[in-house]
């Protein structure tokens, strides 16, 4: 199976950046997709912005030229999801999830960003 840690939340002012991570361990080569979600309280959890086993990348409108989703250069198990220009409403929980060809469906714990105004 595989498992997943996120970290890097926190409080940040508004205006300011976070880098994410994702840590998966287990069977990472058969994951196929990684994601970020995010759910704000009261709200729906939402995609934020995934990438590919090939690289390919996709974000939400709402973060597009904010948030970069990458690997990490020199471990592939690595996610990062760096958030620069933030805003209060980009509050939320965020969440890792991935994709497995063998194993399905998998989510972290989530991380916790805070953005005051």
């Amino acid at each position: 199976q595989v498992q997943l840690v996120e970290s890097g939340g926190g409080l940040v002012q508004a205006g300011g950046s976070l880098r994410l991570s994702c840590a998966a361990s287990g069977r990472t080569s058969t994951i196929t997709i990684t994601r970020w979600y995010r759910q704000a309280a009261g709200k729906q959890r939402e995609l934020v912005a995934g990438i590919s086993s090939a690289g390919s990348t996709d974000y939400a409108d709402s973060v597009k030229g904010r948030f970069t989703i990458s690997r990490d250069n020199t471990d592939n198990n690595i996610v990062y999801l760096q958030m620069n220009t933030l805003n209060p409403e980009d509050t939320a929980v965020y969440y890792c999830y991935t994709r497995s060809i063998l194993f399905g469906d998998a989510w972290g714990r989530g991380t916790q960003v805070t953005v005051s105004s």
